[in-house]
């Protein structure tokens, strides 16, 4: 089970939009330094509704070879059409991810059976651990816990990114999972408590910025020492609610920017950071004390 602090990576592109292998690497080489427990490539910070297929096949396999095993790497694989996800999931595998992510299906708002068929076809179709990811607030397409309780009964489905924020739910999420079901949150700003009633960890958009600490809080978390996490959290507090001033990730990409990690670069309809909002992520990352 992979746990700890797992960055939702950014895909760094030039000014023009195109993707930046460069930065990519570089960017691979500073979490690893800061120690990010594992890299989620392409997930929806990763831009992955803006990449061709042959660009997410590649920004995986980039990240995979220069990972080169030192900790685990989970490629965003979802789609909202099943036969669409499971080619890039059994892309991913062929690229040798060691684990995918499979976000809800959206736009299509498909019932909760429709949701089990679809995870469990992926599952039947590719020998590959697989993580389910809830966020329905930007798919449009709630999964409850029953349903994802069910699947997790299937050997390859291996855990679930929880990005609901419910921490209510998530306590009777982590209650009812069976042992060995790895459960992550995908909302920052409760990420803490989140792993402090039993989460395994956190895949987070934060941790783009500030990997350090963002590692350093859930550790403490998983070893049940609140009062640690919880004084290691309170820094980044102002970047876990300013990284959403704007759809994600245009402000943290603009915050990556301003700490040197990519250029602006950031594919349409995103659009890079409006003026109104610079001071707040300024102010978050000053606060964080990644920026002087």
């Amino acid at each position: 089970m992979i746990k700890g602090s797992l960055v939702a990576l950014i895909t760094p592109m030039t000014e023009n939009g195109a993707v930046d292998s460069k930065k990519l690497d570089d960017l691979i080489e500073f979490h690893l330094a800061e120690g990010t427990n594992g890299i989620v490539a392409v997930g929806t910070t990763g831009e992955s509704a803006t990449l061709t297929y042959e660009e997410h096949a590649n920004v995986i396999k980039q990240v995979v070879d220069k990972v080169a095993g030192r900790v685990p790497v989970i490629a965003g694989t979802g789609a909202n059409s099943t036969h669409e996800a499971i080619d890039l999931t059994q892309r991913a595998k062929n690229a040798g991810a060691d684990a995918c992510l499979l976000v809800t299906p959206y736009y299509n708002k498909p019932t909760q059976e429709g949701l089990y068929q679809h995870f469990s076809k992926i599952a039947a179709s590719v020998d590959i651990p697989q993580i389910l990811y809830n966020v329905p607030g930007r798919t449009a397409c709630d999964m409850s816990n029953e349903t994802a309780l069910r699947l997790a009964s299937i050997n390859n489905i291996v855990g679930i990114k929880d990005a609901t924020g419910d921490l209510v739910r998530g306590k009777a999420l982590i209650e009812q999972a069976p042992e060995g079901f790895a459960l992550y949150s995908g909302d920052d700003a409760t990420a803490v408590d989140f792993m402090l009633l039993g989460g395994h960890g956190t895949i987070s958009v934060t941790a783009n910025a500030a990997p350090k600490k963002n590692a350093q809080a859930a550790q403490f978390a998983l070893q049940g020492d609140a009062e640690k996490a919880k004084e290691v959290d309170s820094s980044l507090r102002s970047l876990h609610k300013n990284l959403f001033l704007e759809a994600n990730p245009i402000p943290v990409k603009w915050a990556c920017h301003q700490l040197g990690l990519c250029d602006l670069g950031i594919r349409l309809p995103l659009t890079i950071l409006s003026e109104q909002f610079h001071e707040d992520i300024l102010h978050a990352l000053k606060e964080a004390e990644v920026l002087s």
